[in-house]
């Protein structure tokens, strides 16, 4: 029965990420959710209470991932290694949770109306704990005397990219759907600006 019961939720989460990105908070109805997810509009309820409660949880969903890319931050990693493997983090966020990431997005550009203040400190507190690192490599003449807070800013730019302007992505590509090279692709490429912007490469 729990495995019915989290195939379910996956199906309802999937659902209502992509139509809370493609149409926002208000404007998205949980009777569309539940005829994506494939399942009757009850079952939303009876798994995520309200429509707040599952907005909620997609955000949530996300954020989780957002935390655990920072964890090879430390003062004492070796600078190329943390950023190329904070880089890679977020690009695989971008690709596998494109619709949940503009979802965050536009959270984030709303000012985080939905986000409780323990999960908007936690953000702050994780981008402020990798900026002091990236200052401690700056002090130490690990890097280049790069401003931390406008490095972290673009590579969050440039990854988050991939998949809130995935539209603009495909349209310049010719192609439907990034595929796996595509994504890799653009790691090693912003892998290498940063590194090189850092006198690290």
């Amino acid at each position: 029965m729990s495995t019915i019961r989290e195939r379910n939720k996956e199906l309802i989460l999937r659902a209502a990420s992509e139509e809370f990105a493609d149409k926002g908070f208000a404007a998205t109805k949980t009777s569309d959710i539940a005829a994506k997810a494939g399942l009757p509009k009850p079952n939303v309820y009876y798994y995520f209470k309200s429509k707040e409660n599952l907005y909620r949880e997609v955000l949530e969903s996300i954020i989780e991932p957002i935390l655990q890319a920072s964890t090879p931050f430390n003062a004492d990693g070796v600078p190329s290694e943390v950023l190329s493997g904070y880089i890679r983090s977020k690009i695989r966020i971008s690709r596998d949770l494109p619709f949940a990431s503009k979802v965050f997005a536009s959270e984030i550009m709303h000012g985080a109306p939905h986000l409780s203040p323990d999960l908007v400190e936690q953000l702050n507190g994780q981008a402020r704990h990798n900026i002091d690192c990236i200052q401690t490599w700056i002090d130490r003449g690990q890097i280049a005397p790069i401003d931390p807070n406008h490095l972290m800013f673009s590579i969050w730019a440039g990854t988050q990219t991939y998949a809130d302007f995935d539209w603009q992505i495909t349209a310049v590509t010719g192609k439907a759907k990034l595929d796996e090279a595509d994504y890799e692709a653009a790691a090693q490429t912003i892998i290498r600006l940063v590194l090189k912007g850092c006198e690290l490469d």
